[in-house]
């Protein structure tokens, strides 16, 4: 099933990029004028095939789950706050729940591995794979079966989104302890060293941080991660929410829907999804670089270019809604403003 999900990626749809393109050169402008807000519409026309892009229905999905690196001190805060967050969520009472309403965009809370029972809310969708992974320092997080399924979830949710209309989506995450195995999955992927990739994620002071890198340069050397295999990496020391983006992001680029990435753990995500279909590089936008310390070397493995740095470090898809209004007003200027013709300016100097 994954394997036809990757074969349904295709590129960009040139000829309407071309349209895009054409269509920016005649608006009321000087060529080139308003930057990235241009070459997002283009990418955005390609993307869905349509020389002017919509983007009206709009979605963050925020994936939750527990990992148990934890037990190894990489985090200033206990696992208990995973569950307690989620909870947050789903009552309206989170930061992404502000930032998605100032936006406009609806909000998918799934469990892909909380090490709780959740209580149950028609809101939280359940994907649980595991009460959170293994301790990567002591072995693989998780099971290649686990990481495909996990993988085969996020792509289920998306295309849920799909069917009830959704234009774009954006990627978030909840997990104490995630900003580990994201730097684990950056380090296999990139061959730098774990001390220039691992930040303070939730705070950690300098004791906790070099727990943290002690942690990663062991998970790296007890699983030895395949570097050319992404799916080798997620299951050696992924997490099981980081696995359901890596579905997310698949499953929108298989259905010609842009991806709107959100910061570090998002990013560990999209990384193996290129890994894994490097066609979907193309429907991947980064909507902030990361306060965490390593974030702008996976953006560079990827050729992605943040939209702005807003010295965010929260997750939750926070970015990612404000990255969202960006791709709403590129398509917005595109559509709506005048043409030199419309208009009676001339384009001539």
């Amino acid at each position: 099933m994954l394997q036809s999900i990757i074969e349904k990626i295709e590129g960009l749809d040139e000829s309407a990029m071309a349209a895009a393109r054409s269509r920016q050169s005649t608006l009321t402008k000087p060529a080139g004028s308003l930057g990235r807000l241009e070459e997002l519409s283009i990418q955005l026309a390609g993307i869905s095939g349509k020389d002017i892009p919509e983007i009206k229905d709009k979605v963050i999905i925020t994936m939750a789950g527990d990992h148990g690196v934890v037990e190894e001190g990489v985090s200033a805060f206990p696992q208990e706050v995973t569950p307690q967050m989620v909870m947050n969520f789903l009552y309206g009472g989170a930061a992404i729940n502000v930032l998605a309403k100032h936006v406009g965009a609806r909000i998918t809370i799934v469990d892909m591995g909380v090490a709780a029972e959740m209580e149950s809310h028609p809101a939280l969708v359940d994907k649980k794979i595991a009460q959170g992974t293994a301790n990567m320092t002591k072995g693989p997080a998780m099971t290649t079966e686990e990481a495909e399924k996990a993988i085969l979830a996020g792509v289920e949710v998306v295309e849920a989104e799909i069917k009830k209309g959704l234009d774009i989506v954006g990627t978030g995450d909840m997990g104490i302890g995630n900003t580990t195995p994201s730097a684990a999955i950056a380090a296999a992927l990139t061959g730098i060293e774990a001390a220039k990739l691992a930040g303070r994620g939730t705070g950690v002071d300098d004791e906790g941080l070099k727990r943290k890198i002690d942690a990663i340069e062991r998970a790296l050397k007890v699983n030895q991660p395949d570097p050319k295999d992404g799916l080798d990496i997620l299951t050696k020391v992924g997490g099981f929410e980081i696995a359901g983006l890596v579905g997310v992001i698949l499953g929108a680029a298989a259905n010609r829907k842009a991806v709107m990435v959100d910061g570090f753990i998002s990013t560990a995500a999209a990384m193996i999804a290129v890994s894994i279909a490097p066609k979907s590089r193309a429907y991947l936008i980064s909507a902030h670089r990361s306060q965490e310390y390593g974030h702008t070397q996976m953006l560079e493995w990827l050729g992605l270019k943040a939209l702005v740095d807003l010295d965010f470090r929260l997750g939750e898809g926070t970015g990612a809604a404000l990255g969202i209004s960006f791709a709403e007003a590129a398509c917005k200027i595109l559509a709506e403003m005048a043409t030199f013709a419309d208009a009676g300016v001339s384009d001539k100097e």
